[in-house]
């Protein structure tokens, strides 16, 4: 469950290094981040206090190398832009959280699929993201199910562990589920076959937060049936 309390001040948007609600003076420097504090600052760096200056590198979320009490400051970069994530567990949206309206497993959702990939590589499309700016979405491919007697098509990227990831809307989205989902399917077999479980479908990271960049469905990934499987909507 996201914990985010400020989403993602950017550095470059405070030139002082002073950003918002978040101690110590931050400055971008190359392919990394200068952070220089006091004691009076309260921060810790590898769970011990510091007060001095120290070079930070991205830090592999969710891990921190920087913490204000329970706080975590993840240092990032998105688009070369360098920024801090703060997961806060007191944050609002947290506290607010009531989970996640889910249903319950049903067989009919799950059923044999097959990955082609495209014979030109991996295909870019432009897609537009949570927001507002439109970026690019590796496509490596096409996976094929039949589903309510319909035989559909999503188109997929490839994870590096050999998964397919689909990002979805359908029938629902935006009435019973929310505006689109994500969908990972097994890495497919040497013969393309995998398998498409609707079940597992899940709330993209924006559901939960403002903060996280989450890319719409691209063209043809609108299914018009009703999935009316796997997570749904925050409760």
């Amino acid at each position: 469950m996201p914990e985010t309390a400020w989403g993602d001040p950017q550095i470059e948007d405070h030139p002082d290094g002073r950003l918002p609600a978040v101690p110590g003076i931050w400055a971008a420097d190359g392919d990394g981040v200068v952070l220089t504090a006091t004691a009076a600052d309260g921060l810790a760096l590898d769970g011990e206090p510091f007060a001095g200056e120290v070079r930070l590198a991205a830090d592999p979320e969710p891990s921190s190398r920087v913490t204000l009490g329970e706080r975590r400051l993840v240092v990032l970069v998105r688009e070369g832009v360098w920024g801090i994530r703060e997961y806060d567990p007191a944050a609002g949206t947290r506290r607010a959280f009531r989970g996640i309206d889910a249903t319950p497993y049903d067989p009919r959702w799950s059923v044999p699929g097959r990955f082609t990939p495209y014979d030109d590589d991996p295909r870019t499309v432009r897609v537009g993201t949570a927001d507002g700016v439109e970026r690019a979405l590796v496509l490596a491919g096409e996976l094929g199910f039949t589903l309510a007697g319909r035989d559909l098509t999503l188109q997929v990227a490839e994870q590096a562990d050999g998964r397919l990831w689909a990002v979805f809307a359908d029938a629902t989205s935006g009435a019973g589920s929310f505006r689109f989902r994500y969908l990972y399917s097994a890495a497919p077999s040497a013969d393309g076959s995998t398998t498409v479980d609707f079940n597992r479908a899940q709330l993209p990271q924006c559901a939960f937060a403002d903060h996280f960049i989450c890319p719409f469905p691209p063209p043809g990934n609108t299914l018009d049936v009703a999935v009316e499987a796997g997570e749904r909507k925050l409760a």
